[in-house]
C-alpha cells in the first residue's frame, strides 16, 4: 500500500514538473518571436479588456504600436529616470532599489513601494495577471531572467513603451500622447514627457488635463533627472 501511495506520489511530482517546464517553454518561445515580431496584445491587456466589457460591453482598448525610432527622446529619458535609472547597467534586478522597497515597507508596515525595473514590469504585463503573490512574483523573475537574456535592452524598451498602461483602457506611448495631450509620441516635449512618466505608477487616476499637487511635483523631479538618464 505503502509503495503504491509512493509511486503515485512521484508520477504526481515528476507530471507537475513536466507541466511546469512545458509552462516555461512557452513563454521563451513568444519572447523569442517577440525579438522580430510586435506583440498585438498582453495579458495585462486582456484582462482589462475584459474589465471593462463588463460595464461596457462593446469597449475597446486605444493602442497603437510605434517603432522606436518614432517615440520621442524626451519620453525615453523620462521613464527611465522615474522608472529604472539603472536600465543599461542591470541583468534585469536593480537589488538596491528592491533593498530599498523592502525596507520602506517593513517601515510603513505595508506595501507602499516597488523596486521593479522596466523588464521586471515588461515580463509582468506581458505574461501574467494582477495578483500579488509568491508563485506570480517567482514566475515574474524566471520570465525577467528570459526576457534579460533573449532581447537586446533596446527591443525590451520598445515594447515597454508600447504596452504599458496609461489611462483606463489607453497602452503605450502613441495612445498615451494622442489621449493625454492630442500629438503623437515622436512630438511629446519633455514636459509632456516628464508627466506621462509622472502618470505611470497610478494610470488610471489622470486623465487628460489632470492637475494635482502630486502629479505636479512628480513631473518636475523627473524632468530635473532626464539629461542625464541614458536610454539605449
Amino acid at each position: 500500500m505503502l509503495r503504491t501511495v509512493f509511486r503515485w506520489a512521484w508520477r504526481a511530482l515528476l507530471l507537475t514538473l513536466i507541466a511546469l517546464l512545458l509552462i516555461q517553454f512557452w513563454f521563451v518561445a513568444h519572447i523569442g518571436y517577440w525579438a522580430n515580431h510586435d506583440p498585438d496584445v498582453t495579458a495585462f491587456m486582456q484582462s482589462r479588456l475584459e474589465k471593462l466589457r463588463v460595464k461596457a460591453p462593446k469597449a475597446t482598448l486605444k493602442h497603437q504600436w510605434v517603432p522606436y525610432n518614432r517615440i520621442s527622446i524626451h519620453l525615453k529619458r523620462a521613464m527611465v529616470a522615474a522608472e529604472d535609472a539603472k536600465f543599461l547597467d542591470h541583468e534585469g534586478f536593480d537589488w538596491e532599489a528592491i533593498q530599498k522597497a523592502y525596507e520602506k515597507n517593513l517601515k510603513k508596515g505595508k506595501v507602499v513601494a516597488g523596486g521593479s525595473t522596466i523588464s521586471q514590469q515588461l515580463a509582468k504585463n506581458l505574461f501574467l495577471s494582477g495578483e500579488r503573490s509568491w508563485w506570480r512574483k517567482a514566475q515574474e523573475a524566471a520570465i525577467t531572467v528570459m526576457i534579460e537574456t533573449i532581447l537586446t535592452k533596446r527591443r525590451i524598451f520598445e515594447i515597454y513603451l508600447n504596452v504599458i498602461e496609461w489611462g483606463d483602457g489607453v497602452f503605450g506611448a502613441e495612445a498615451a500622447s494622442r489621449h493625454h495631450f492630442g500629438t503623437s509620441a515622436a512630438n511629446l516635449t519633455a514636459e509632456q514627457a516628464a508627466r506621462l512618466a509622472a502618470m505611470v505608477p497610478s494610470p488610471r487616476r489622470y486623465g487628460p488635463g489632470s492637475e494635482t499637487a502630486y502629479l505636479q511635483r512628480r513631473t518636475e523631479i523627473i524632468q530635473r533627472r532626464m539629461n542625464s538618464a541614458l536610454v539605449p
